[in-house]
Order: C-alpha cells, then sequence, then structure tokens
C-alpha cells in the first residue's frame, strides 16, 4: 500500500481521521505537564529561591530557548534512524523524569530537570506535530482545520495546568505542582501508547530503515545508542542554563548549523521544492519574532500580573491560563472560520495570516501598555487590560501559529520534513533567547535611565500609557518605577509589531507566488 492509499483508508471521526484524537490528547496531557511547570517557574525562582529579576530571566530564557532548539537534532534523528513513535515515546520519558526531578530542592537537580525536559522536548515536540501532518494528504482542505483543533489541544492543556498546578503550589507547597506536571507527562505516553495498540495511526511513525536499525555497535542497536547519548546530553544542557550568560555563543553555532543544513537541503531539491523552503524559512523568521514578544507571557507578564495589576480569583501564576483559555473558546470557530471560508473560495493566503497575526499581536501589546491610563494609588492596574490584550494577541496567535504548523509539513522537502518542523520550533529557540532580552528591559533599577524613556521611545511611551519617567520619578515611587518600566516596554513593543505585520502584509503577493501552489 503506497502512502496516499494509506492516508485515504484511515478511519475517521468527526469528518478528520481518527488519529487525530489520539495525538490532540496525548499533545494535551503533554502540555499540561509542560505549561503547568512553566507557570511556575519564575514565581518559584524569584519567591522561593530568591533569584534576583535578572537572574530568573535569564534561567528562564536559556531554558525555553533551549526547548526549541533541541527539536531541530530530534528531528533529523527521527527522520534518519528512529522514526516519529520511538522518538515521542523517549522523548516522554525524559520530560516525565525532568518534572519529577523537580520536586528535589537542589541546584543539581533544578538546572538537571530542566535539561530533562529540553532533551525530552527534542524528540517528542516535532515528532508528534510531524505525524498529525502525515494524516492528511498534500492539498486536503481539511489539514488547516486538523492542525487548529490539534492546537485546540495543546492549549487546553495550557489553560488547565496553571490553574491546577498553582492551586496546587499556593496550597501544598512549589513541588506539588511540578509533580502534578510530571504525572500529566505520563497520562500523555499511555494515551500515546493506546493509539499505536489500535492501530490508528496505520504505517506512519514507524522506524524508516529497520534493517540498519537493528544493526548493532558495540552490542547496541542504533536506538540504544540514541537513547544514551540523550541522557548522557543531560549535564551539557544544564551546564548552558546554569551559566546562561554565554548562551548567545549556542545562538552562534545553532545559527551556522541550521545555515549550512538548509543550504545543503537546497542544493538536494528541486526547483519547485526549493521555492517553498524558502517561503518555510521566510515563516519561521516572523515566527521567531512573534515569539520574542508573546513569550513576555510566562516571565515579564507574569511578574507585571503579580505586582502592578489587581488580580481578582486567581494569583500570578494563574494568569498564565488566560491565553490559553481564549485559544480554547477561539480554536473551533477558527477552524469552522477556515473551512467556511475555503469553500467561498475566500480564505487569505498564509502570507496574509502571518502578517494579520504580528498585526494582532502588536496591538494586544498595546493595551497591556495602555493600562496604565487607569492606574491606581497602588500602581496597580485594571484586570481587564490583562484579559483583554490576551484576548487580542490571541486572535494574532490563531493566525500565525497552527496555520505555520500546517503549511510548514506542505512546503517542506518530503525527504526532509521532520527536520524542518525542528527548524519551525527553532523559531521559538530565538524568539525565547531574544525575548529573555526584552523581559531584562522590564528591570530598570533604581537611579537607571529607561531605554524607552527617551526620545521617540519616550513619546511613544507617553502617548500610549499616559505616564512619563518623570511623572515616575515625582512620584518617587518604586511600585510606579516597576510600572513604568513594564507598560513602556509594551507599548514600544506593540508598535514595532504592528508594523512589521503591515510589511508582511504589504509583500504578501511575493510569498504566495514562491509557495507554488500551496495556499
Amino acid at each position: 500500500m503506497n502512502s496516499d492509499q494509506a492516508v485515504t483508508n484511515q478511519q475517521e471521526l468527526f469528518g478528520h481521521p481518527k488519529g487525530l484524537l489520539y495525538l490532540f490528547f496525548a499533545e494535551l496531557w503533554e502540555r499540561f505537564s509542560f505549561y503547568g511547570m512553566k507557570a511556575l517557574l519564575v514565581l518559584y525562582m524569584t519567591k522561593h529561591l530568591l533569584y534576583s529579576d535578572d537572574k530568573s530571566f535569564g534561567v528562564m530564557a536559556a531554558y525555553m530557548s533551549l526547548v526549541y532548539v533541541t527539536p531541530m537534532i530530534g528531528g533529523i534523528i527521527a527522520d534518519k534512524y528512529m522514526g516519529y513513535r520511538k522518538s515521542i515515546f523517549l522523548g516522554g520519558i525524559l520530560m516525565a523524569a525532568g518534572h519529577f526531578f523537580l520536586t528535589i530542592e537542589t541546584p543539581v537537580f533544578f538546572y538537571g530537570s530542566l535539561a530533562l525536559i529540553i532533551v525530552g522536548n527534542g524528540f517528542f515536540k516535532p515528532n508528534i506535530s510531524t505525524m498529525v501532518g502525515s494524516l492528511y494528504r498534500e492539498g486536503d482542505k481539511r489539514r488547516d482545520s486538523g492542525f487548529t483543533i490539534f492546537y485546540l489541544g495543546i492549549n487546553l492543556g495550557g489553560a488547565i495546568a496553571p490553574l491546577m498546578c498553582a492551586w496546587l503550589a499556593e496550597l501544598y507547597g512549589w513541588h506539588y505542582g511540578f509533580l502534578l506536571a510530571g504525572i500529566g507527562m505520563l497520562v500523555g505516553l499511555l494515551v500515546f501508547k493506546r493509539g499505536t495498540q489500535l492501530h490508528v495511526f496505520g504505517n506512519k511513525g514507524l522506524v524508516p530503515d529497520l534493517k540498519s536499525y537493528q544493526k548493532r555497535i558495540y552490542g547496541l542497536n542504533k536506538g540504544d545508542l540514541v537513547s544514551l547519548s540523550a541522557w548522557l546530553s543531560v549535564p551539557v544542557f544544564a551546564l548552558i542554563v546554569r551559566f546562561n550568560e554565554f548562551e548567545h555563543y549556542l545562538v552562534w553555532v545553532a545559527s551556522l548549523f541550521l545555515i549550512g543544513y538548509i543550504t545543503y537541503i537546497l542544493t538536494q531539491v528541486s526547483i519547485k521544492e526549493r521555492k517553498r523552503l524558502l517561503v518555510a524559512v521566510y515563516f519561521t523568521t516572523l515566527y521567531a519574532l512573534f515569539a520574542a514578544v508573546f513569550e513576555q507571557a510566562g516571565s515579564s507578564l507574569t511578574l507585571f500580573a503579580d505586582r502592578n495589576v489587581n488580580l481578582i480569583g486567581i494569583n500570578a501564576a494563574q494568569t498564565n491560563s488566560i491565553n490559553s483559555i481564549w485559544i480554547v473558546l477561539l480554536a473551533v470557530p477558527f477552524a469552522v472560520l477556515w473551512t467556511f471560508l475555503s469553500k467561498k473560495k475566500a480564505n487569505p493566503n498564509s502570507a496574509v495570516k502571518f502578517g494579520l497575526g504580528m498585526l494582532f499581536l502588536g496591538l494586544g501589546f498595546l493595551v497591556f501598555g495602555m493600562s496604565a491610563n487607569e492606574v491606581d494609588q497602588y500602581a496597580k492596574t485594571p484586570m481587564f487590560y490583562l484579559v483583554f490584550g490576551y484576548f487580542i494577541l490571541t486572535i494574532g496567535e490563531l493566525f500565525l501559529s497552527p496555520i505555520g504548523l500546517s503549511k510548514i509539513t506542505e512546503l517542506s522537502p518530503v525527504k526532509y520534513v521532520t527536520f524542518i518542523m525542528g527548524v519551525w520550533f527553532s523559531a521559538n529557540f530565538y524568539g525565547h533567547f531574544f525575548a529573555g532580552k526584552i523581559a531584562k528591559l522590564t528591570t530598570v533599577k533604581e537611579g537607571e535611565v529607561s531605554t524607552f524613556s527617551e526620545g521617540v521611545f519616550g513619546i511613544i511611551s507617553e502617548a500610549i500609557t499616559g505616564l512619563s519617567n518623570t511623572v515616575v520619578e515625582g512620584s518617587n515611587a518604586e511600585a510606579f518605577q516597576q510600572l513604568y518600566s513594564y507598560v513602556s516596554v509594551y507599548a514600544n513593543f506593540g508598535v514595532i509589531t504592528i508594523w512589521i505585520g503591515i510589511i508582511a502584509i504589504l509583500i504578501s503577493p511575493i510569498i504566495k507566488k514562491l509557495m507554488e501552489g500551496v495556499h
């Protein structure tokens, strides 16, 4: 049976391949574990470990960026040796171990746990997304809708996890929150295993060359060697997170590797595939810019909520659920919208959607900046602005992120699809690296002048936030100074992101031509 026949003969459920349901729930629980831990991390470092904001942002940026660089390596290994299924199982086991070890409070286990999650995510993340793409034939109009539904699973986990893990952490202690995250990862693995037992994935995700895989070197087959290497790499990543001030060297190494390997792929594919691959690289670049601003969630936005927002009914860690809750509410309507517009031949092409995604992201951060116009005497802003800002940037995310997942599987040369999916996730590597730099701009110390308080930036800050650095200094209140440092950064990056979105929309006709028929 050829690949197209295998896809055609799959069992369907609600108009989509049945395998999507199992991947949906496996990813839901994996993301439950990931976002549950992420929601606690910055607050755990600043409140429990008593790290400075600077150090906490540095650790968070290094951890979150590395989580998204390892999928490149995991993608190559899956393509050549392991296949998707074995890679997903290995990644899930490593990530579960990382979450459980976070309950042991020593520096070795703290950084080692983060490293286990980093390595595990490299095997899990690109391969489960690629398996979703493999369920659909090229040109299948259900693809965008399927990926939006899959994205709903990601964000159901992301919505529930911070609420539950933060509740446990506050009630019983931080380590109970981390423990619950680890249990979530194990549940995700069990769901995926059940799907393989029921054969809902057909022949997808198996070892690409079983004879080569079984060939033994020093008594170990290639799968054993990969597993051993994965565990041995953990101390290396732990050291990078610990000494995150040197992470920029890794950025250069990763960039050179990416440029070199993509250049090699360009020489191995047809002209049509080459054009499409260049568009995939363009989309990945836009996504990296998107992530650099968007990923203030979980870092500076969490501390902003903790220090400068009048929270009602939830704590700062639980605000990490707001974005995911909006996605849960909006994902199905968006999936229906894309299908409806496709039938009407009015569905905007992906290049336009990416531009709109950037535009809405910028508008969301303008709302965060505008919240300072209604600040109270305690330097606290209304919670409405936080919730509404998340609503707008979530619309931007739905225009960009799930569509990107879908298009990458279509634009990538078949032979290299999992690696290119890893490249897509590397956008988060760059995004989180620069998100850490942006977050550090919010940590202006007493006596220092904010980058966004003078010149054009200062004018933008005052116009949007209603505050100026002079007013803040005159108030002689540390809380107001901290508020200004947050909202001035959000206002200016909101404006910058809007301009990037407008430019992306204007050049979309050129990008559409390069896509060679992919919508």
